[in-house]
């Protein structure tokens, strides 16, 4: 009897531990959930940067403008960033793109993606010398792509065409760590609004990235629905010129029950994620106070739909060339319609997504234009 006990313990034994190992495996596996995701809405005044952390990978989206770049780099390197998987630019205003040349030199970057559309001035020279410097690659993602940042999910909902201004080109993405989500659209308007929901793709969201700084050419009424926001976050300058946040769009956010957290009022703000529950690391805003525009309505909305301000200025010169009229047309001739010699569109001389590039006035007819193969433009109806 003894001697089969001594047969018999052995293997009890080792069946116990295979036993116990296989519990354990399975513990282990069905605990494993989404890693601790947090967004950094860093702040840059007047301008975008947001950094998003999940299980030690980072994205930073956009950059500020070029007098954030070494503010954005002491940034990075006191949260411990010494690589970004992503560096995605929204689109090519200087606000967004300006102090990326030195996120760029200072890091390692796996992947960068900017706008399909290009600005020929000084700030996006910048930013493709320095790529070419770093002997870095870039391309626009496509619409439905999806990457991962730890365990969170990224899909690319924009651009879905090509614009006559560069705000409705920005890239625009929706970011998925276990049950929760994130919206970033750029400064996307109303058109490429309604080109995202036409996409099909699913873009509710708990937090969203109010467009375009929370100006009202953006976040149009069929978007917020779709997007149905617990929380928006607006980047902006205390006392802009723009007059950011817009009373439009608090207003929206404050009829709907909307939380806001505001950089003019907070500074940077930090959005942390565990998979199912979001937490903020200041309250939300009970202001509710709009920004005070500066200039006329049409001044107003034509920096909204450019804001590259200070990067026009820098190029006068080249500004002048592109907007000056043919030199066969008079100079007091009145203008009817601004060309887009590239998309082939028609816009009104007051339409606020008029081109920076490729522009060409006329004074001719609507016939006349559109016998010439132009389109007019869907946001001003001309």
């Amino acid at each position: 009897m003894k001697k089969l006990y001594r047969r018999i313990l052995p293997i009890v034994f080792l069946f116990t531990v295979l036993i116990s190992g296989f519990s354990y495996t399975q513990t282990t596996s069905s605990a494993a959930g989404p890693n601790k995701m947090e967004v950094h809405f860093i702040d840059v005044g007047q301008g975008d940067a947001a950094l998003i952390t999940c299980g030690g990978h980072a994205m930073l989206i956009d950059a500020g403008d070029d007098s954030r770049g070494t503010a954005i780099q002491n940034y990075l390197q006191k949260q411990n960033i010494k690589k970004l998987d992503y560096l995605v630019l929204t689109h090519p205003d200087a606000d967004h793109i300006g102090g990326a040349p030195v996120v760029i030199t200072k890091f390692a970057i796996d992947k960068v993606f900017l706008s399909n559309y290009e600005k020929d001035n000084k700030t996006y020279q910048k930013l493709i010398q320095a790529l070419d410097d770093k002997e870095l690659s870039y391309s626009t993602p496509e619409t439905g792509e999806q990457y991962t940042l730890g365990t969170a999910e990224i899909t690319v909902l924009a651009p879905n065409d090509t614009y006559d201004n560069p705000n409705d080109a920005s890239i625009a993405l929706l970011v998925k760590n276990g049950n929760t989500t994130f919206l970033f659209t750029g400064d996307a308007g109303e058109d490429a609004e309604n080109d995202i929901l036409n996409s099909g793709i699913d873009i509710s969201a708990d937090v969203y990235k109010a467009g375009h700084h929370g100006s009202k050419y953006s976040t149009s009424r069929d978007f917020f629905e779709a997007v149905d926001p617990a929380y928006a976050v607006i980047s902006c300058a205390e006392g802009n010129s723009y007059g950011h946040p817009h009373a439009e769009t608090l207003n929206t956010f404050r009829t709907n029950g909307v939380k806001v957290y505001r950089t003019d009022e907070d500074g940077t703000i930090i959005a942390s994620s565990d998979g199912k529950n979001i937490t903020f690391n200041v309250p939300a805003s009970e202001t509710w106070k709009p920004g005070e525009p500066t200039g006329s309505p049409a001044v107003t909305q034509a920096k909204e739909n450019t804001n590259d301000q200070k990067d026009q200025n820098k190029e006068t010169s080249s500004a002048v060339t592109e907007a000056a009229p043919e030199t066969d047309q008079a100079v007091n001739t009145e203008i009817t319609y601004v060309l887009n010699t590239k998309t082939k569109k028609f816009h009104k001389p007051s339409c606020g997504s008029l081109p920076t590039a490729n522009r060409q006035d006329t004074s001719e007819s609507r016939d006349s234009v559109m016998a010439k193969g132009y389109v007019p433009c869907k946001r001003c109806n001309p």
